[in-house]
């Protein structure tokens, strides 16, 4: 019996090495392509059943990753956060209700959630006008005050049209405090002498109605549409965490920073400059990438919450018309990036001996994105197929 089972385990054995040895023959043979003669690639493959690199190609380089940097910002908030974390908004008052009139202020509080809607703020109104309130006198002031008061990320394009990062708006717009406003006349709040403005909300105001949305709302369209103000977003809910009354890019930086010194990469000169990817200042490599994929796979409280979130290849998000009628159609779960000269593409699948991979692609230098594209592409397949 003891004979039998040292010789499965040994037949399993040459069959993975088999495996791997024709794997690798088929990206070497992938990296023989005129596209590298006047490009770049850095490539890692690793085997997460067996818990053992595949294939590595200029792993360590560091490379910008466009998109893909959504992936370590998803990682570091799952691991920081938790998947029960909320993005909140809060609509608070100061001063006295008498006889249905409120004279005070109202404070909208920004928690930089990018998923607030008009219902959102119709729910907050009616909740004041529950509460008796028929009359307002004072002012409506916006709380922006969670986060440092720089509009664009470190190292974004000047000519980019990115939405300004505040954490108080409405459909990307700054217009909440309007929008509030708005919904008191409508529901027939009359409004005496009613300013707008701008004041941080004193520690003893009284809430009238916190909203929520999830950290798993938010990351479906970051990682399914590659929704840069929801990564920036979530970035500084990072930031927030470390519990200083103001956070900073640089405070997430730090945070991510710590989670590579745990996985053992620490050593390495990584630059991170913003959560989405967006920052020409961003220095990763497909080692980083792929080693957090692994990190992420191992621990089911961030794995639960980031696999759902990944466009899956040939069926939804940024690769829904990727990868169609291949065996990696329905299999590659990856989330996508794309700068001038940067195609990128990183995250899992399942081999065809059963074994689950991780991966991470970065082309540089590519003025075409098609060709990264279609380069990853069969990378993708290769790995999926038998």
């Amino acid at each position: 019996m003891k004979k039998y089972v040292f010789f499965l385990l040994l037949c399993c054995s040459l069959t993975a090495t088999f495996a791997q040895g024709n794997l690798r023959q088929k990206l070497d043979s992938l990296l023989n392509d005129p596209l590298f003669e006047t490009t770049q690639v850095g490539l890692m493959v690793y085997d997460l059943t067996a818990d053992q690199p595949v294939y590595q190609h200029h792993a360590r380089q560091l490379m910008r990753p466009a998109s893909t940097m959504k992936v370590i910002t998803a990682i570091t908030a799952l691991d920081r956060l938790g998947g029960d974390y909320m993005f909140t908004t809060r609509l608070c008052y100061t001063g006295k209700i008498q006889k249905g009139k409120l004279t005070g202020n109202l404070y909208c509080v920004g928690g930089f959630d990018p998923l607030v809607t008009n219902n959102d703020i119709k729910d907050m109104v009616a909740r004041l006008y529950e509460m008796g309130v028929d009359t307002l006198r004072g002012h409506v002031y916006a709380d922006r005050s969670m986060k440092e008061a720089v509009d664009w990320g470190e190292g974004w394009c000047w000519d980019d049209d990115n939405p300004r990062l505040t954490s108080l708006t409405i459909g990307r717009q700054d217009t909440f405090t309007d929008c509030v406003v708005r919904e008191l006349q409508n529901i027939g709040i009359v409004l005496q002498n009613v300013t707008i403005g701008e004041a941080v909300c004193p520690a003893n105001a009284h809430l009238i109605c916190p909203r929520f949305h999830t950290i798993d709302q938010v990351m479906e369209r970051m990682m399914k549409k590659s929704d840069n103000f929801h990564a920036e977003a979530l970035f500084y809910q990072i930031a927030a965490s470390t519990g200083k009354p103001l956070c900073k890019a640089s405070d997430a930086s730090a945070i991510v920073r710590q989670l590579i010194r745990r996985i053992g990469l620490g050593s390495n000169s990584y630059r991170i400059a913003d959560g989405s990817g967006l920052s020409l200042y961003n220095y990763v490599s497909p080692e980083l990438e792929t080693m957090l994929l692994r990190y992420a796979w191992q621990n089911s409280n961030i794995y639960d919450h980031l696999a759902p979130s990944l466009p899956i290849a040939g069926v939804d998000g940024t690769l829904e018309k990727r990868m169609r009628g291949t065996p990696a159609q329905g299999n590659v779960r990856a989330k996508t990036g794309t700068l001038t000269g940067i195609s990128s593409l990183a995250g899992y699948c399942t081999a065809a001996n059963g074994h689950q991979l991780c991966f991470c692609i970065i082309n540089q230098g590519v003025m075409r994105g098609a060709d990264g594209k279609a380069f990853q592409d069969r990378v993708c397949v290769a790995l999926c197929e038998p």
